[in-house]
């Protein structure tokens, strides 16, 4: 009901009999509620007040030591890497593997055919018998001097060559049996049945493959390498002492096997202003294969007053990069920043941040600059980093070839 002063209604009641056509319920009501200057009261289940301030994932910034690294692009290369190739002419007759299966050193591959290979050794062997049987006539003639050591000299001579040339046609029929060079996997087959191999060049056959363990041969920048060399040397950073790296997919998820660093170049690269390193990673399932693409992430730094701020909570804009902070008001305000090297998947901010802001981690989309809202502090596995982004691969230096 509305509560409206008696007077005034019994005022508008009177003008309605006077003019009964006009009288009709809701200009009655109309005029009830103008006359009266009320407003009716907002009715039982109406609009509800303000809705509360979103909550958003935060994490309070603060300094402790941190082991910096660096996500590098590379390329996945067999450990050993042999080439099967033909070593005498002739026709192909059997492949005697399976393509993509593991053989062992000293198996035989591939069968070429051998008859003539096998007649000219069988014709040497024949030449060893007949100079063998002139030097044992002529040891007991020479006693006797019925011939000269010339002609003997000369006899024995001949035996030699015919032993050689049987070596040599006893090796040649060997290697119509193509063997393994190496243990490991072998590919695809690059001839066929039926082919003629061998003639003029040492025909490719097909290659095997050492992928366990794996090389990983990736590149990091002349540049930053002085950077990094410049900071330790003015104490600002300690070098690191761990030589284990990991390494990611191209998926960005990680491998679950650490590696190790093996070498780098002592010189840059004058066309790319890059210095060339490698790294060893265990491969015992074969999930690595060659020539992937993979990103090697390994310490290069410590710092002993690092800010960590995981990926996702920097901003990047035309302005520079920028975190989002919630201030002791709850009110969210943008803080511009700068980032310097990484922690696993983490920035180090360098400058715009003291230790203490409370950083918007998630929920980002819910957090507008000048907005009240909820913080909710986050546990530091939900905290972790995102994967780390991919990047343009980087040439790879030629496979060791055996054979």
């Amino acid at each position: 009901m509305y509560d409206l002063p008696l007077c005034n209604v019994t005022d508008i009641l009177e003008s309605a009999v006077r003019h009964p056509a006009q009288a009709v319920l809701p200009l009655l009501l109309l005029s009830l509620l103008t006359a009266c200057g009320q407003k009716p009261a907002t009715p039982p289940g109406g609009p509800a007040g303000g809705m509360p301030p979103p909550e958003v994932g935060v994490i309070t910034a603060v300094m402790g030591s941190a082991t910096l690294t660096q996500d590098l692009p590379g390329r996945l290369q067999a450990w050993r890497t042999a080439e099967v190739r033909a070593q005498v002419e002739g026709i192909v007759e059997k492949r005697l593997f399976v393509e993509g299966s593991d053989v062992k050193e000293g198996a035989t591959l591939f069968q070429i055919d051998a008859r003539t290979y096998r007649a000219a050794r069988d014709a040497a062997a024949a030449d060893v018998d007949a100079a063998r049987l002139v030097v044992d006539r002529y040891k007991p003639l020479l006693e006797i001097k019925a011939v000269s050591q010339q002609e003997f000299d000369s006899a024995a001579a001949r035996l030699k060559q015919t032993q050689a040339a049987l070596a040599r046609a006893g090796l040649d029929l060997d290697n119509t049996r193509v063997p393994a060079a190496i243990s490991g996997r072998i590919g695809r087959a690059l001839v066929t049945e039926g082919a003629l191999v061998g003639k003029g060049e040492a025909t490719h056959m097909a290659t095997i493959e050492q992928v366990d363990p794996i090389y990983a041969n990736f590149t990091q920048p002349g540049s930053e390498l002085l950077r990094l060399q410049a900071a330790v040397k003015s104490g600002q950073l300690k070098r690191a002492e761990s030589a284990k790296v990991e390494l990611l997919l191209e998926d960005g998820s990680a491998y679950p096997l650490p590696g190790k660093i093996l070498f780098s170049d002592l010189a840059v690269d004058p066309s790319t202003g890059a210095v060339s390193l490698r790294a060893e990673f265990p491969n015992p399932k074969r999930e690595l294969l060659p020539g992937m693409f993979v990103r090697i992430r390994f310490p290069s730094a410590v710092d002993e007053g690092a800010i960590r701020v995981p990926q996702r909570a920097v901003q990047g804009g035309p302005q520079g990069q920028s975190v989002m902070v919630v201030g002791p008001d709850g009110m969210v305000a943008p803080q511009p920043v700068k980032t310097g090297g990484m922690v696993g998947g983490d920035f180090i901010i360098v400058d715009g941040l003291k230790g203490g802001e409370q950083i918007i981690v998630d929920g980002l989309q819910k957090a507008r600059p000048g907005t009240p809202v909820k913080p909710v502090s986050l546990a530091p596995a939900a905290a972790a980093p995102a994967p780390a982004p991919a990047a343009v691969p980087a040439a790879a230096p030629p496979a060791k070839k055996v054979g």
